[in-house]
C-alpha cells in the first residue's frame, strides 16, 4: 500500500466551508458542549481510544459527522484503495468474514461476517468452503446469494473498467490471469472464474493453485464484497453503490460530501460485528486541513474522516486544551530511505551502511513532527503492526537516536570512499515532513564526508518518476525517500511489494533499491505457505533481517499522529487492521 493509498489509503496513503469562529475551548470541550465520555460532558481523555473502548454505549440515534479533506479514490467496494475507504465501506458493504470489531492488534483477527465460520479448510490448504448466514438481504430486500459474492470479486478481474483497487484476490486465484472479469465473461451467467465454485445460493467455494496463509484476510477487504449484477453501473457504481450492509447512499457530490442513513432491510440478527448505532452518518469535504481541524476543534464535527493527522496548529491547540479529545496511535506505517542499487556507489553494502550510520535519527524524528506527530524511530523495515515484529531487533543501534560518525568512517573505508561520495535524494515536493527529512539526511550525511543534493519531484507523477527504475538510474537517484503501509498486517502484506524481486516494475515500482535475493524471495514463499500466522511471522521476521544486513533501507520512524474524537462519540478505539484508524463500523453518538 501506497502513502497516496492510505492517506487514502495511504497512505499512502489519503469543496471549500467556510470556517466558523472558535467556541470557547472550555464549555465544550470539543464536542459542541453536548455529550461526552459516556454521556456526561465530559471528554474521554488523552489516549482512551488506544487499545481499549472509550465512551461504551449500545445507545442508538443521532447523526455521526465525518469532515475531511480528500474524497475517496472511489466508493466502489472493487475500486477503493484509500485506507479510510476500506474503513468506511463497512457501512454499506458486507463480506464473507471481516476484522475483529476490537481495539489494537486484536482488530487484525479475521472473524465471520455473512458466513456462518471463517471457512472449511482442505487438508491441502487450498480449497476453501462458506456457508452464507440466515437473513442476508440487499437494500431493497432481496437476498444476498453466494452468485453476487462471486460477481463482485470477479469485478477485480475487468481493469480495463473497475481499475485501481486491490488486487490480491485476482493474483493468488488466477496467477496467470487466463479470466477477463465478468464484462467479457462468455459465460450465460457471467460467473465463468473457475477458482470460485457456487454449487448453491448458500455456498460457495475457492480453489486456490497453492496455499496462500493471508487468503482469510484479502477476503476481508472490500474488493471481496458482494455486487448484484441487475444494479452493476459498472464505472459509475461508486457514486452510489447498492448496500449490503447497515446503511445506505442517500446523496454523494465528489469532493462535496455524501449522506447515509439506515439501511431498513438490513437485519442485526445476521451481523454479529457492526453495531450501526448511528441514525445517519454524515461526510463533508472541504479543501482545507486547517479549517477542518477548526471546524473538529469548535465541535462542528466528530472525527477527521482520512485520519492522516491534524495539522501543526490544530495539534499543538488540541494538545493544550482538548488533550482529553485526541489519540495518538501507531498508524502502521513507516517513513524510509531506500537506496537503489543501479546508482554508485549504493551497489555497495558498505556506502549503503555508510548512510545507515551516518544519519541522526533523532533529527529524522523531529523533521517528521516529533515523537508524538512523526512517531517512534524506526529500527527495522517490520513494523509493530505487523506479525512478526521484534523490538529487540536493532541491528544498527538506531533507537539510540544519533549519528555513529566512526561506523560511517568505517564503513565508507570498507566500500572504498574514505572521503566520502557525492549523491542526490529524491523527494516528493509536495510532502513538507518528506522534504524536512530529506534536509535533515542531508545535514547529517555532510558531517561524514557524504555530500547529497535535494531533488524536489512532482509528488503527483512519483509512479513514472521514482516507480521507473530507467528513470532512476538516469537522475542518479541514490537516495529515495517514501512511506509505506500494510494492505494487512503480514509480512506478505507489507514486506513483500517492498523487498521482492518478483516485484520490481519498470512502471510503479515500489521495491525501489531492486532488491532481488533469492533467499529473501524464498522466505517469502514459506511465510505465505504457512496458515499459522506466529509461525509465518517468524520467517517474515528473517527476510527482514536478510533485508535490513544487506543495507538496502534506512527506517525513519514507525509513523504515529494525532487524531481528534468528539465528545459526542460512543465506543472509540482505534484498531491495528485500520492503520490506527478508528474502528468506524463501531462509533456511535451522544444526541
Amino acid at each position: 500500500m501506497t502513502t497516496q493509498r492510505t492517506s487514502r489509503r495511504r497512505a499512502a496513503a489519503g469543496a471549500a466551508l467556510v470556517v466558523a469562529a472558535l467556541v470557547s475551548t472550555a464549555a465544550c470541550g470539543g464536542g459542541g458542549g453536548k455529550g461526552g465520555g459516556g454521556g456526561d460532558g465530559k471528554a474521554a481523555g488523552f489516549n482512551a481510544g488506544i487499545g481499549k473502548v472509550a465512551s461504551a454505549s449500545d445507545k442508538k440515534g443521532g447523526e455521526l459527522k465525518f469532515i475531511g479533506t480528500q474524497d475517496a479514490d472511489s466508493w466502489d467496494p472493487q475500486r477503493g484503495y484509500y485506507g479510510f475507504m476500506w474503513d468506511f465501506a463497512r457501512y454499506y458493504t458486507r463480506t464473507l468474514v471481516t476484522p475483529k470489531a476490537a481495539p489494537g492488534p486484536e482488530s487484525t483477527t479475521v472473524v465471520p461476517d455473512m458466513a456462518t465460520d471463517t471457512g472449511k479448510i482442505s487438508d491441502d490448504k487450498k480449497t476453501y468452503t462458506f456457508t452464507l448466514r440466515p437473513g442476508l438481504t440487499w437494500e431493497d430486500g432481496q437476498p444476498i446469494t453466494s452468485q453476487h459474492i462471486k460477481y463482485g470479486i470477479e469485478r477485480t478481474w475487468a481493469t480495463d473498467k473497475i481499475s485501481g483497487g486491490p488486487t490480491w484476490l485476482m493474483q493468488v486465484l488466477d496467477p496467470d490471469k487466463e479470466y477477463k472479469g465478468p464484462y467479457k465473461d462468455q459465460s450465460k451467467d457471467k460467473l465463468g472464474l473457475k477458482a470460485i465454485e457456487t454449487p448453491d445460493e448458500k455456498t460457495i467455494v475457492f480453489k486456490l493453485p497453492k496455499p496462500n496463509g493471508d487468503f482469510l484476510q484479502m477476503l476481508a477487504l472490500p474488493a471481496a464484497a458482494p455486487v448484484r449484477p441487475d444494479k452493476d453501473t459498472v464505472e459509475r457504481y461508486g457514486l452510489k453503490p447498492f448496500s449490503s450492509g447497515p446503511y445506505k447512499f442517500v446523496s454523494y457530490g465528489p469532493n462535496k460530501g455524501l449522506e447515509l442513513v439506515r439501511n431498513d432491510k438490513w437485519d442485526k440478527a445476521s451481523d454479529p460485528v457492526r453495531k450501526a448505532l448511528p441514525d445517519k452518518i454524515s461526510v463533508a469535504l472541504i479543501t482545507n486541513a486547517e479549517d477542518m481541524d477548526s471546524r473538529l476543534l469548535a465541535g462542528d464535527y466528530d472525527l477527521d474522516l482520512n485520519a492522516t493527522g491534524m495539522g501543526s496548529a490544530g495539534r499543538q491547540k488540541a494538545l493544550q486544551a482538548h488533550k482529553g479529545n485526541v489519540d495518538n496511535p501507531q498508524t502502521g506505517f513507516i517513513r524510509y530511505a531506500a537506496f537503489p542499487k543501479t546508482v554508485p556507489p549504493f551497489d555497495n553494502e558498505h556506502c549503503r551502511k555508510a548512510v545507515i550510520y551516518g544519519a541522526d535519527h533523532t533529527s529524522l524524528q523531529t523533521a517528521r513532527g516529533g515523537p508524538q506527530a512523526g512517531g517512534d524511530i524506526g529500527i527495522s523495515m517490520l513494523p509493530p503492526a505487523v506479525v512478526g515484529f521484534d523490538e529487540s531487533y536493532d541491528p544498527y543501534s538506531l533507537r539510540q537516536g544519533k549519528p555513529d560518525v566512526a561506523k560511517a568512517k568505517e564503513e565508507l573505508k570498507a566500500c572504498g570512499k574514505p572521503s566520502g561520495f557525492s549523491t542526490t535524494i529524491a523527494v516528493r515536493n509536495n510532502k513538507l515532513a518528506e522534504v524536512a527529512t530529506a534536509e535533515s539526511l542531508q545535514a547529517s550525511l555532510k558531517a561524514v564526508g557524504i555530500e547529497a543534493q535535494i531533488d524536489k519531484y512532482d509528488g503527483a507523477q512519483s509512479t513514472g518518476i521514482i516507480g521507473s527504475p530507467q528513470n532512476v538510474k538516469a537522475k542518479n537517484y541514490g537516495i529515495i525517500i517514501m512511506g509505506w503501509g500494510a494492505d494487512f498486517a503480514s509480512g506478505q502484506g507489507f514486506l513483500q511489494p517492498i523487498a521482492d524481486g518478483r516485484f520490481i516494475q519498470q512502471s510503479g515500482n515500489q521495491n525501489y533499491p531492486e532488491l532481488n535475493d533469492p533467499a529473501v524471495n524464498k522466505l517469502f514463499d514459506e511465510g505465505i505457505a504457512e496458515i499459522d500466522p506466529a509461525k509465518a511471522g517468524k520467517l517474515y521476521q528473517e527476510a527482514n533481517k536478510k533485508v535490513m544486513e544487506g543495507a538496502w533501507y534506512l527506517p525513519f520512524t514507525y509513523e504515529k499522529n494525532i487524531i481528534w474524537r468528539s465528545s459526542r462519540l460512543t465506543n472509540v478505539y482505534t484498531a491495528d487492521a485500520w492503520n490506527g484508524r478508528y474502528d468506524y463500523a463501531s462509533l456511535g453518538v451522544v444526541k
